[in-house]
């Protein structure tokens, strides 16, 4: 393999993460301006980063007449990627490539991508074929219709994973539900906060000083950029053909350290829509549930009935009070989003959910109770009713965002 000579490469930038009007620099293409610019962030993705680019110039060819451009912003991969993908250019003149020796991070490389991009709209796919090339023709449909950010999202009807196992799917929605706690005002407006896929104006971002940790670079430009119109497009993650994976440990440790700098930096939260009447028949049917729980209490205790032991029979009550607010939440608090996820198992999926949210509402419940009882308001009663609100308001926000929803395709 030939070694490429640095000047021939794209400078990177220095400085603060922040994107301009006009590009920072105009090497190659005559400096013009371009539709759009998209930035492929690679570490060690040799093996998969020709298949990338031949997939994407063959299908924005078609799409925008050679009117935009694909930039590989490489971290000085030991495998030689950079050297790969320069060596594409001579082929594929809408490719640019910057080779990063200074700086790490797959958000940074973003954001260096975009800070010398020449397209009006940006916008960022992994190198690895994780995220289908095709539905970029959807996103970016989605821009034209007004849209400020358009993101692709795995939990939307046509949306989902591949082959992740039960630890990989448990630690990602964990992660959103910390994220929703932590800052509601960003997580709250996408269904995929943790999406790595997604296109954006430029006007949004423009004069924003950027300062992402880790990989989730989507939660900085919400949180920081001037982002009015969000539209999503499902799309299903597919599964590494070729190199490793990236993901570690160290990435949900980043992911947490970055919602909570972005918390105390920003100093203002988007507004929040909360749906008054979906509420308000949650609460309803949890009222049902709990005159279900007194009944087969009752029926199950009662020395007069069967005459069980409490506990055995609180146990059961509980699960038939939750099996009856599933029922009745999915056929009318959620029956628009039931009714587009009618399969047995999608309905199984959203059950086990709703049981395992309610089980985290009540150690939830059980905790607030004894906070104010021991520290605020010396009145059990009072405590109590606390605890339940606040518990009734977790019970339907996380179920709101994480059971009513589709997570996987077939």
């Amino acid at each position: 393999m030939s070694i490429i000579e640095p000047n021939s490469l794209l400078s990177v930038p220095t400085g603060q993460l922040r994107i301009l009007e006009l590009p920072h620099t105009t090497e190659g293409a005559d400096g013009e301006s371009v539709y759009f610019s998209l930035v492929i962030p690679t570490y060690k993705e040799a093996a998969n980063i020709t298949k990338i680019v031949e997939i994407l110039c063959s299908l924005l060819d078609e799409a925008l007449n050679r009117d935009y451009e694909l930039i590989v912003v490489d971290d000085d991969s030991p495998d030689g990627t950079w050297e790969v993908a320069h060596s594409l250019s001579q082929q594929y003149p809408q490719l640019r490539v910057m080779r990063r020796q200074n700086e790490r991070g797959l958000s940074s490389a973003v954001i260096r991508g975009w800070q010398v991009a020449r397209g009006q709209i940006l916008g960022v796919i992994d190198g690895d074929l994780q995220h289908p090339p095709d539905v970029l023709l959807r996103l970016l449909h989605s821009i034209e219709q007004g849209a400020d950010l358009a993101v692709a999202s795995r939990h939307l009807e046509d949306g989902g994973v591949s082959r992740w196992n039960f630890i990989r799917r448990f630690l990602s929605r964990g992660a959103q539900v910390l994220g929703l706690i932590i800052l509601p005002g960003v997580l709250g407006r996408v269904s995929d906060p943790m999406s790595g896929y997604f296109l954006l104006r430029r006007s949004a971002i423009v004069g924003a000083t950027l300062n992402p940790v880790g990989y989730k670079i989507l939660l900085e430009v919400i949180g920081r950029g001037n982002i009015g119109q969000i539209a999503e497009v499902g799309y299903v993650f597919c599964e590494r053909r070729e190199g490793e994976s990236k993901v570690t440990w160290k990435q949900y440790v980043d992911y947490i350290h970055h919602l909570i700098l972005l918390r105390r930096s920003t100093g203002k939260f988007k507004k929040i829509h909360f749906p008054i009447g979906r509420f308000l028949r949650f609460g309803l049917v949890g009222l049902s549930g709990v005159f279900v729980d007194m009944a087969v209490l009752y029926l199950l205790h009662d020395p007069t009935t069967l005459s069980l032991p409490l506990t055995r029979s609180k146990i059961i009550s509980g699960e038939v009070a939750i099996i009856n607010n599933f029922f009745w939440n999915d056929i009318w608090t959620f029956a628009d989003v039931a009714m587009q996820q009618r399969e047995w198992r999608q309905r199984l999926k959203r059950f086990l959910k709703f049981n395992i949210i309610c089980l985290a509402g009540l150690v939830l419940n059980v905790l607030i109770l004894n906070l104010v009882y021991n520290f605020v308001i010396h009145n059990a009663y009072i405590a109590n009713l606390i605890a339940i609100a606040v518990a009734t308001i977790w019970n339907f926000w996380v179920n709101l965002k994480l059971s009513w929803r589709v997570t996987q395709v077939k």
